[in-house]
């Protein structure tokens, strides 16, 4: 079970390299490619390997988001497999031999904070690389490339999913037709919030009722998270002492999952992402969409 104090969810590179070499360590890029979209609707992905095996930190596996840790029966992308695919994956991955598990991608921290909400969801504790493996490399540390050695034996796992980290299709609707209790988040950009913006989905704008936290002003220009004063200023007072639980969304879940972390630094409670987000809302013609700023 989660033993892992927020205050040390984040690890710097120094502090990595520390443990590093230790056996008990388990380091993973969870890196995925997502191309910028060049017209509406235009949504291409492809998976990280082949830039692991280029280059990546001593000893890191590379976590399969894209389809290994992904339901690939779902029509939306990354959507969280059932516990049974969950504990293949991640036993290959070498999950249950590793009492420090660091979890980093290559980009901005969404994909490795994506898995780390997964592998929370199932009770198991893992740490963040601040700032990535751009942070690793401007520390000047070692680097390797090629495959990694260690997953011929993988490690058998018991999963149990833990309650109140997911919110389901239906309990958004339900949230935002005003009939369950809850706070919409949208941590896309203000652009992609308000319409103004190419979009990846079938619809430009957000779900009504939403508030706009993009998840990108939660970061410094070093891609590390923003120290917690600011941190809090930036997701604003009524998400931190709010009471109603909040629903945390975006285009696939990613970028909310960065912001979901944030709360959890700050000690928020009663966070949950929804997995479809706006692939699967905006793709449903029948719910309802809009553009424009939240009303202040």
């Amino acid at each position: 079970m989660l033993s892992l104090d927020p205050r040390r969810i984040l690890i710097d590179p120094p502090g990595l390299q520390l443990i590093l070499d230790q056996p008990s360590t388990l380091v993973v890029d969870a890196s995925v490619e997502l191309a910028a979209p060049r017209f509406d609707g235009d949504y291409q992905v492809a998976s990280g390997r082949q830039a692991w095996l280029q280059d990546h930190i001593p000893g890191a596996r590379h976590a399969d988001l894209l389809e290994a840790l992904a339901d690939p029966s779902a029509d939306f992308s990354f959507a969280l497999p059932d516990p049974r695919s969950l504990e293949h994956a991640l036993g290959a991955l070498g999950v249950g031999r590793a009492e420090n598990i660091v979890l980093y991608d290559r980009h901005d921290g969404f994909w490795a904070a994506r898995l780390w909400w997964m592998l929370r969801s199932l009770g198991i504790a893992a740490r963040m690389l601040d700032g990535g493996f751009k942070a690793w490399r401007r520390a000047g540390l070692a680097e390797c490339s090629g495959e990694e050695a260690g997953g011929e034996n993988p490690t058998e796992l018991t999963l149990t999913p833990l309650p109140g980290y997911w919110a389901s299709h239906e309990t958004v609707q339900a949230v935002a037709a005003g009939e369950a209790p809850g706070t919409l988040v949208c941590a896309l950009s203000a652009a992609l919030f308000e319409g103004r913006a190419v979009t990846r989905y079938a619809r430009r704008g957000h779900i009504p009722g939403s508030l706009n936290r993009p998840a990108r002003a939660l970061f410094d220009a070093q891609g590390r998270y923003l120290p917690p004063a600011a941190l809090a200023q930036a997701l604003g007072a009524d998400l931190l002492n709010g009471t109603q639980p909040l629903i945390l969304y975006c285009g696939g879940g990613i970028s909310a999952a960065a912001t979901a972390l944030a709360l959890t630094l700050l000690g928020r409670e009663q966070v949950a992402i929804y997995d479809g987000s706006l692939q699967q809302w905006a793709a449903d013609h029948a719910l309802p969409m809009t553009t424009g700023a939240a009303p202040a």
